[in-house]
């Protein structure tokens, strides 16, 4: 078997079962026209950490990641971090083949690897990082392709529904893709950059996406008008589609850009 493909296979099987709610064989995954979405999570004790990493996205990755064709990559911390801030990057890949062999291309760079020299030579004795948490996302069929927000001050908020099934994970699917949820938050001004189902990682079945807003009080404001929204009250009242049903917790987190983010 070829490595490609017994990535691809891997990306789709867990412990020799098929990933719940992506009923898709490698070839399929690679013709799906929807993006991929890797989302790391680089958990920090220090700030000679958050520097390194910050350093490592803007001198490193960032320009490696852009002239192999790889854009918008988003580098976030958090807006009111509990102790040291976690650095949130996503990184955009247009197709699994992309995300695949994104490692093997940046060994061959070298001005990536002088530029990265001291995150990704640190020492065991002074990590550039504590640990990447680190997820594959795949784009909903909805909303296909991220949608890279106009440059100035905003607040970003990053959500993740975690569901009790998977069967319920493809109901709000479904309800987000086909009953017009998106919609929704694109009429109602939530700017959404994308939402994605969590193939590999942390807490599944789960899906994530992320809204902007100007401030918090814009945010405010927006979440007050969906609750209050004629067409989701509409579609929310719908038995099968009730939240106690689908939703079993949902985190949110508010980031800010670093300066090199290109989101």
């Amino acid at each position: 078997m070829k490595r490609r493909s017994f990535l691809a296979t891997t990306i789709i099987t867990t412990s020799g079962a098929m990933l719940p709610s992506i009923a898709m064989s490698a070839d399929s995954l690679k013709k799906n026209s929807s993006e991929f979405y890797e989302l790391r999570t680089y958990n920090l004790s220090s700030e000679r950490q958050q520097k390194l990493v910050e350093d490592y996205f803007e001198k490193a990755a960032i320009p490696a990641l852009n002239r192999i064709g790889v854009t918008n990559i988003g580098v976030f911390k958090e807006l009111k971090p509990a102790g040291q801030t976690k650095i949130y990057a996503l990184i955009p890949y247009s197709s699994i083949d992309a995300f695949i062999t994104i490692n093997q291309k940046f060994e061959t760079d070298k001005a990536y690897k002088d530029a990265g020299a001291a995150y990704l030579n640190a020492p065991a004795t002074e990590p550039a990082y504590d640990r990447i948490e680190s997820s594959l996302l795949t784009a909903f069929a909805h909303m296909p392709k991220m949608n890279v927000p106009a440059k100035k001050d905003r607040l970003f908020e990053l959500r993740r529904y975690e569901h009790a099934t998977e069967s319920a994970g493809k109901k709000k699917l479904e309800m987000f893709n086909d009953a017009g949820e998106i919609d929704i938050f694109k009429r109602l001004g939530f700017n959404p950059v994308f939402f994605g189902e969590t193939i590999i990682g942390d807490h599944r079945p789960n899906l994530i996406y992320m809204v902007t807003f100007d401030d918090m009080a814009a945010h405010d404001r927006n979440w007050k008008a969906f609750g209050g929204d004629a067409e989701w009250k509409k579609i929310s009242s719908i038995p099968d589609y009730a939240d106690a049903k689908l939703v079993s917790h949902i985190t949110s987190t508010f980031l800010s850009p670093l300066n090199c983010s290109q989101i």
